[in-house]
C-alpha cells in the first residue's frame, strides 16, 4: 500500500500492550485493549485499491501527459501560470507512475526488491508534496497577477522562475530522507506476505509514526490549504470590486469557487482520517473494533479521493483555460501541418498561441 497508508504501522509486529501481543494492521492498530480481526479490511483493500489506482493511473498519464506535451510545443510562448503547470504535471506525472507498483502490493505480494522499493518510496513522496505545495504557488502568483496586478511582474518572474525550486522541490526531496532510512521489505506475519513499507525502530515507533503523520498533515494540508483559501478569498474579494469586465470576472470568479471547493473536497476526509487513526493510535481517543474497521476503510475511501485530485489537475488549471486550448489545438494543427508540407520541405512560422496578456491569461484559468 502507499506510504501514507501503510507507513505509520510499520515496525510493530513485536509491539505488546500490558496483556498481550498485538497483530499488525494496516493503520497502527498497536495498544489497544481487545484484538480486532482485520481481514475484512485488508479483503476490501486487496480489491478497491488496485481498482480505483488502476483508474487513476490511466487518468493521470492521460491528462498529465497531454500537459506536458502541448507545454513542450509551446517552448517561446510560456508565461509564468504556463511554468507551474508544467511543474504541477510533471509532479502528478511521476506520482501516478507509482500507483501501479502499490495496486500489486496491495492485491497481492511486493514482487520488484528492496532497491524499487525505497526507489519508489521516495518518488512517490516527494511527488506527493511538491503537488500540493505547487498548487499554492499557483495561488501565490495568481494573487499577484490579480491584486497586485500593476508591480508584480518581476516578483511573479522570481518566484516562478528560482523560488519554487527552493519553496517546493528542495523541501519535498528532503522529506524523503525517512524513505531513504527507514524504507523496505519486509515479511507481513499476519498474513505471510511481504510487503514495502517504512520500519521503524521498535521501542520508538509510536512516535515516528505520529511524527510522520503529523508532518504530512501539516506540510502536505495545513500550510499549502491556508495560503491557497488566503489568496483565492483576496482575489476573490478584488473581483467582485467595480464594474469592469464582468462576463470575464464572473468567470474568474466560478472558477476561483471551484478550485478551493476541489482541493479541500479532495484532501480535507482524508487528513481527517489519518488525524482521528493516530489519536486513536495514542489511545487519546477510545478505539473498539467497530470504530478501528470504519477508520480504516474511511481512510482507504479518501486516499483513493485525495489521489484522485492529481487527475483534477490538468482540468482545473489547463483544460478549462481558453489559452491552453488554443495551445493544444495549434500543437495538432502545427504536427499535421508539418506533415502535409514534408514533401516540400517548407515550414511556416508558428503561430502566436494566445493575443491575451498575462492577467486574463491568468483569470481566465
Amino acid at each position: 500500500l502507499p506510504f501514507f497508508q501503510i507507513s505509520f504501522s510499520v515496525g510493530l509486529d513485536n509491539v505488546t500492550d500490558n496483556s498481550s501481543e498485538m497483530e499488525p494492521g494496516d493503520f497502527g492498530d498497536l495498544q489497544l485493549e481487545e484484538r480486532c480481526d482485520l481481514a475484512l479490511g485488508n479483503n476490501f483493500n486487496k480489491i478497491f485499491l488496485p481498482t480505483v489506482y488502476g483508474i487513476i493511473f490511466i487518468l493521470g498519464i492521460v491528462g498529465n501527459g497531454l500537459v506536458i506535451a502541448v507545454m513542450g510545443y509551446q517552448k517561446k510562448g510560456r508565461n509564468m501560470t504556463d511554468k507551474y503547470r508544467l511543474h504541477l504535471s510533471v509532479a502528478d506525472l511521476l506520482f501516478v507512475l507509482t500507483l501501479p507498483f502499490w495496486a500489486v502490493d496491495a492485491a497481492s505480494n511486493w514482487y520488484f526488491g528492496s532497491f524499487l522499493c525505497v526507489s519508489v518510496h521516495m518518488i512517490y513522496s516527494v511527488n506527493l508534496y511538491s503537488s500540493v505545495l505547487i498548487l499554492a504557488f499557483i495561488s501565490l502568483d495568481r494573487y499577484l497577477a490579480v491584486v497586485r496586478a500593476t508591480n508584480s511582474q518581476a516578483t511573479r518572474k522570481l518566484l516562478a522562475s528560482r523560488v519554487i525550486y527552493v519553496g517546493v522541490w528542495l523541501p519535498a526531496a528532503v522529506l524523503t530522507v525517512p524513505d531513504l532510512v527507514f524504507a523496505r521489505e519486509n515479511m507481513e506475519t499476519a498474513q505471510s506476505r511481504l510487503i514495502c513499507q517504512r520500519i521503524y525502530p521498535e521501542e520508538t515507533s509510536l512516535i515516528w509514526i505520529a511524527v510522520f503523520r503529523f508532518q504530512h498533515i501539516l506540510v502536505g494540508f495545513i500550510l499549502p490549504g491556508l495560503v491557497i483559501l488566503i489568496c483565492y478569498c483576496i482575489i476573490i474579494s478584488k473581483l467582485s470590486q467595480g464594474a469592469k469586465g464582468q462576463a470575464l470576472k464572473k468567470k474568474a470568479l466560478k472558477t476561483t469557487v471551484i478550485l478551493i471547493l476541489c482541493f479541500f473536497s479532495c484532501w480535507l476526509p482524508y487528513c481527517v482520517g489519518i488525524f482521528l487513526d493516530t489519536l486513536m493510535m495514542l489511545n487519546v481517543v477510545s478505539s473498539p473494533c467497530g470504530l478501528q474497521h470504519a477508520v480504516e476503510k474511511w481512510i482507504s475511501i479518501t486516499e483513493a479521493l485525495a489521489y484522485f485530485h492529481c487527475c483534477l489537475n490538468p482540468i482545473l488549471y489547463a483544460f478549462l483555460g481558453v489559452k491552453f486550448k488554443k495551445s493544444a489545438k495549434n500543437a495538432l494543427t502545427s504536427r499535421s501541418s508539418q506533415k502535409a508540407t514534408l514533401m516540400t520541405k517548407k515550414r511556416g512560422p508558428i503561430s502566436s498561441v494566445s493575443t491575451e496578456s498575462e492577467s486574463s491569461s491568468v483569470l481566465s484559468s
